[in-house]
């Protein structure tokens, strides 16, 4: 379906000459509608536990461990054609390995980077925020990065489908059902967009297993991040990497599990974004790849019994002075978004927030991105296990806001740097 005319020029190569710079910096997430917001995640799609056809809901090791559930053989099919198999789409049959794929969400760009492809990765959301937090990452890897700048956000204006048309991806690597959510889209423009541009391959409502659209329930299924991965791994045709990074994530995880104080014996902990005297607030082992830095480091969550109906919620300074948790790990931290200095003195200075035990004893901590791909996965698990368990996994070391991720000694490093960098740029 991709049909890629190769005597074209890149959508990389267009971009870079219309230097099309999409967006504000918006750490928001994304509602129904599919505009962003300019709050912290406020009118999220975080849903309730829905179980639509999901074999995974658990949220355990199977469907976020190493990938292991992920069928990453492609089907081939005739003329050198092959399938690749995802929910809610079905089988995608591909002519070629797609040259260009329109991202929204930056753990899509993420994956295309890993498995090689981050060249084709033609739009993503909030580029400088995305883009260079992806990079602060990519610096401790040798010869890895992504080119960000003169790319499109997507959804700087909503969705536009005179944008899909303009750009001519060869995959959109995003959910039809959340596409058809947005302002202005009917189940008609998203076939229509399918048919006449390029395939959609992409499984947005597995981040929190919120419950999709009525009309793709039959048809959807909830995948773990590196189940993911491996899915989009078959439309690039990337088998051999995507199985050498999973075994990465394999080692990664067994070290943490092996290393786990007893659960009595974890700290409290809360994942939040401070924003305007409120913090929003955050599960941390929730179903959901957008919790996949969370759920396996098993801290003991503050908010735990807090129903919130997105999974998210906001309170105050007094609600959070009587959870009182012992580590705050606060989200988009580790992007240009926020400065964690100002955060941890807003803090400090406040007559409330100065009494927190996190506050009191330097507990407070950046957290990276929900938006997180597998290259994403390996840095926020490994920071979050020495922010949250310093006694068994090392100390984490002093972040200065606007730097790459710190310098962390090669025996205290909890993944070979050396290997992934290896396997991304294919010297392996």
């Amino acid at each position: 379906m991709t049909g890629r005319d190769t005597t074209r020029p890149t959508r990389r190569a267009y971009l870079r000459a219309s230097a099309i710079v999409g967006g504000g910096l918006l750490a928001g997430c994304v509602g129904s509608s599919g505009n962003a917001n300019s709050d912290a995640e406020n009118g999220s799609q975080d849903g309730g536990n829905s179980s639509v056809n999901a074999d995974n809901t658990s949220g355990g090791s199977a469907s976020d461990g190493a990938g292991t559930n992920a069928d990453t053989n492609a089907t081939a099919g005739g003329s050198g054609s092959y399938t690749a198999t995802m929910a809610p789409m079905g089988d995608v049959e591909f002519d070629s390995v797609p040259q260009s794929a329109f991202v929204i969400f930056p753990q899509y760009a993420d994956m295309a980077v890993a498995l090689g492809h981050g060249d084709a990765v033609n739009s993503v959301y909030v580029p400088e925020m995305s883009g260079t937090t992806m990079n602060h990452y990519y610096d401790r890897l040798d010869g890895v990065s992504f080119d960000w700048q003169g790319l499109p956000d997507p959804l700087s204006d909503g969705l536009a489908k005179e944008q899909l048309y303009s750009l001519g991806s060869d995959v959109h690597l995003a959910d039809p059902a959340h596409a058809a959510t947005n302002d202005d889209w009917s189940q008609a423009d998203v076939e229509e967009v399918g048919a006449n541009v390029a395939p959609w391959f992409g499984n947005f409502y597995s981040g929190t297993h919120a419950e999709p659209p009525a009309s793709y329930r039959d048809s959807y299924q909830y995948y773990g991040l590196w189940e993911l991965f491996g899915k989009v791994a078959q439309v690039f045709q990337e088998h051999q990497r995507y199985e050498a990074l999973a075994s990465v994530h394999r080692n990664l995880r067994s070290t943490i599990e092996d290393r786990l104080p007893p659960k009595n014996e974890r700290p409290t902990a809360v994942r939040v974004t401070l924003s305007e005297g409120s913090f929003y607030t955050y599960h941390l082992n929730k179903p959901g790849y957008w919790l996949a830095d969370t759920r396996p480091l098993g801290a003991n969550d503050a908010f735990a019994d807090e129903d919130w109906s997105d999974l998210w919620g906001t309170v105050g300074y007094e609600t959070m002075l009587e959870a009182d948790p012992d580590v705050i790990l606060h989200l988009w931290g580790l992007t240009p978004n926020y400065d964690m200095a100002a955060v941890r003195s807003q803090l400090a200075d406040h007559a409330v927030g100065s009494q927190l035990s996190a506050v009191q004893n330097d507990r407070v901590y950046p957290a990276g991105m929900r938006y997180q791909g597998p290259i994403m996965n390996l840095f926020q698990l490994e920071m979050g296990a020495k922010q949250l368990y310093p006694e068994q996994f090392g100390e984490w070391p002093e972040y200065t806001d606007g730097n790459p991720y710190p310098e962390i000694p090669g025996d205290e490093q909890l993944f070979d740097r050396d290997r992934v960098a290896r396997i991304v740029t294919g010297d392996r």
